[in-house]
């Protein structure tokens, strides 16, 4: 499953990105605003990055300086108008992959985007750690003190989320944003579920009481190793 954050304030041209991307079977979230692509871009889980650089609250290329220095490798493809050359380079400059003028060709989107991805990271590491916990965004494993941790993919996903945000309360809302399209978000106790399987495998040792729950506000990963 590919994910893609398309970070636009014109509705018609949003709307028109996710569902040309949705029928090429990505999964797709949109961010209006500068405050909302930082809060959808910590979760760690997207692919690629559709950036327009004059969005609200926080420039595109603030945006983008702040996730490079926050440590993001998501491939990042900058929106700009198109007499925007001093945009272009600050872009490029502020951390951005590639760049693409409006209008253009949703064919040559769709080529720039598989050509980032192929690309992959930025060189970042692949290993998010707590203590003897590490998980392996390249293999897509996890280990507990050297040991194998067969978890599912939702599992997986959840516990990704919450190594990216450690020590950071994240609300059900917040989690569910993440792991789930916004479409099709779960209306039951799966993420209860999620949580009480995710919990039972890391019991033990250096990992035992880590994933704890914060009443009536969420979630939170806690490196409780002496």
């Amino acid at each position: 499953m590919t994910r893609v954050l398309i970070v636009e304030d014109e509705p018609i041209l949003a709307r028109s990105l996710r569902v040309g991307l949705t029928d090429e079977s990505y999964v797709v979230d949109v961010a209006g605003d500068g405050e909302e692509a930082l809060w959808y871009a910590a979760s760690g889980f997207h692919d690629a990055m559709l950036l327009d650089v004059r969005i609200p609250k926080m420039s595109g290329i603030e945006v983008c300086r702040r996730l490079r220095k926050g440590g993001a490798v998501v491939p990042i493809l900058m929106l700009t108008a198109c007499d925007a050359t001093d945009e272009v380079v600050a872009g490029l400059d502020a951390g951005a992959d590639d760049y693409m003028t409006k209008p253009f060709e949703f064919a040559e989107l769709l080529a720039r985007l598989r050509a980032l991805m192929r690309r992959g990271s930025r060189g970042g590491t692949s290993v998010l750690r707590m203590g003897g916990l590490e998980l392996d965004t390249s293999a897509r494993t996890v280990t507990h003190d050297g040991h194998p941790v067969v978890v599912t993919n939702m599992e997986y996903r959840l516990l990704a989320h919450l190594l990216h945000n450690l020590g950071s309360v994240q609300s059900r809302d917040r989690i569910q944003a993440a792991l789930w399209d916004d479409e099709t978000g779960p209306d039951s106790n799966v993420l209860e579920v999620l949580v009480s399987g995710l919990r039972r495998k890391l019991q033990g040792g250096s990992a035992e009481g880590c994933l704890q729950t914060r009443r009536g506000v969420g979630y939170v990963l806690v490196d409780v190793a002496p």
